[in-house]
């Protein structure tokens, strides 16, 4: 979420749309900064072992390897590679269970690839891999307690939903399907399997609900950000407005194969950092 609250193929891989936010606050104080470079870091590293193609074992071993470094930090014995951690968990009360959030999203698709989860265990995945990356940045960047949970819930759920919607050719070659179980029923599909979903022609019955949704989420993130300065809202409101056009990219292309990919184009982006990040 602000600086890139989202996740990647579903997990939380834009790491260049993630970039493009953090140059533009590189007036940020010192040290707000390099707590960003360090969630950011921390996300893209166990990111890059659940998406891996290491055998499955080892990925959980790993995965466990960071769990066991997160908890000697707050116990005050932080490993070499969370040691410069140590200053930006004190400074800005980052949260041990939002650091483990993460690790169990990336988890998620490790004992077996997601295929067709229920609403409650999608919302779930949500939570982990976006909006606990959001709870963790709202503290950098200074939002009230009780706001910042509020816009991190939303934003990030807004964010995961739009990368699901943007990538499901891809996860389906990863062998991986995102799209909630009961909207799949809902709209006729039995199948599990991501490249018969894909292919089906009642696939957009499945997104058109989805998009409403990050609408949704996207609307109520809106409401907290308006309600807040715009110093500490500027990186969460330029990733809500670069992934609002994705959505809206994706609603005027539809969801009827073939799919042609969308992209924000270069205008479009300068626009976007023009009105909220430098104006």
């Amino acid at each position: 979420m602000s600086v890139e609250t989202a996740a990647a193929n579903a997990n939380y891989g834009n790491h260049r749309v993630r970039q493009f936010v953090l140059r533009r606050d590189a007036h940020l104080p010192r040290a707000q900064r390099d707590a960003m470079f360090q969630i950011y870091s921390f996300c893209r590293q166990v990111d890059d072992i659940a998406d891996s193609d290491g055998p499955r074992p080892e990925r959980l071993a790993a995965l466990q390897e960071w769990r066991d470094d997160i908890d000697a930090l707050y116990q005050g014995r932080p490993p070499a590679r969370l040691k410069d951690y140590v200053g930006s968990v004190k400074t800005f009360g980052l949260r041990r269970e939002d650091f483990l959030a993460i690790v169990d999203g990336m988890e998620m698709d490790v004992p077996q690839d997601i295929r067709a989860p229920d609403m409650a265990t999608l919302d779930l995945y949500c939570d982990r891999v976006a909006s606990a990356v959001g709870r963790l940045s709202v503290r950098v960047f200074g939002l009230p307690e009780d706001d910042g949970i509020l816009l991190a819930h939303h934003l990030g759920r807004a964010l995961q939903l739009t990368n699901i919607l943007r990538d499901i050719d891809e996860d389906a070659g990863l062998g991986r399907l995102y799209l909630p179980r009961e909207g799949l029923l809902l709209a006729g599909i039995t199948s599990d399997d991501p490249q018969k979903v894909i292919a089906d022609r009642a696939l957009p019955k499945v997104c058109a609900p989805l998009a409403e949704r990050a609408k949704m989420h996207f609307g109520k993130a809106d409401e907290v950000m308006r309600r807040n300065s715009r110093r500490v809202v500027r990186a969460p409101r330029i990733m809500s407005k670069y992934y609002r056009a994705i959505l809206e990219l994706l609603a005027a292309r539809g969801f009827s194969a073939p799919r042609e990919a969308v992209r924000v184009n270069k205008m479009a982006r300068i626009a976007i950092l023009l009105r909220y990040a430098i104006i």
